[in-house]
């Protein structure tokens, strides 16, 4: 068996000192708390990000938005990645390189400014009556899988709320899609590239009405089924 390295040695970087110390220390599955975390690097002004960092090397370290049974200041070492204490895997994949301010402006750019995920925009309000918190955007990666097999990391924008999470990377399966497209009606096709066209799905009456009936109580939706048997009978 290995012998794991102390977390206390300042010869090893900020980065493999934080995964020592969840490894000796915290153990995989167990919950720990910044400020334990804190207490253990006094010497280390920006250990949170140190530690946030390791999920570019395959550690997978949850929040409260990643399982809902975390409180806010705890978080959970779920399972143990790459050993980045030893030379050479402490480097991180290409594809979490930083983007120059060009590029990163020109990812906004083609994504017109907006939450690829949720549609957001920069500065506006979240309508979810959590309170007032307005969306920051960000650009990160996308895990592509195309036809051929390939894979390709594409940049993309998203909110910091949707890109708030320490899970695996998400991805789309960009062959299966097409796949589907394939499949839809020429109508569809046609409607399809028109919602492309304008970067935005329109809506018929049908479904606007649907949408609201859906959020409505029991007892309203009762109402509704009434009336529509009134209206088709």
């Amino acid at each position: 068996m290995v012998e794991i390295p102390s977390y206390q040695d300042k010869n090893f970087g900020s980065m493999a000192r934080a995964a020592l110390w969840l490894i000796a220390v915290v153990g995989e599955g167990n919950i720990f708390t910044k400020a334990q975390l804190r207490e253990a690097f006094p010497d280390v002004a920006q250990i949170d990000r140190r530690l946030r960092d390791l999920r570019d090397h395959g550690w997978r370290i949850d929040t409260s938005r990643d399982d809902p049974e975390l409180l806010q200041q705890e978080q959970r070492f779920v399972t143990r990645g790459a050993d980045v204490w030893i030379p050479g895997k402490s480097k991180a994949p290409k594809h979490k390189a930083s983007l120059t301010p060009a590029q990163r402006a020109k990812v906004l750019h083609d994504d017109n400014h907006l939450c690829r995920s949720c549609g957001i925009g920069a500065g506006e309000a979240y309508e979810d009556g959590g309170g007032v918190e307005l969306a920051k955007l960000n650009v990160s990666r996308r895990k592509v899988l195309h036809s051929a097999g390939t894979v390709e990391y594409q940049p993309i924008t998203e909110c910091k709320r949707c890109g708030t999470g320490g899970g695996p990377d998400r991805e789309v399966d960009l062959g299966a899609l097409l796949e589907l497209m394939e499949s839809l009606s020429p109508l569809e096709q046609r409607l399809f590239a028109k919602w492309i066209e304008a970067d935005q799905r329109s809506f018929s009456p049908l479904e606007k009405v649907w949408g609201i009936y859906r959020t409505l109580p029991q007892q309203s939706r009762a109402a509704v089924a009434e009336a529509i048997d009134e209206m088709t009978g």
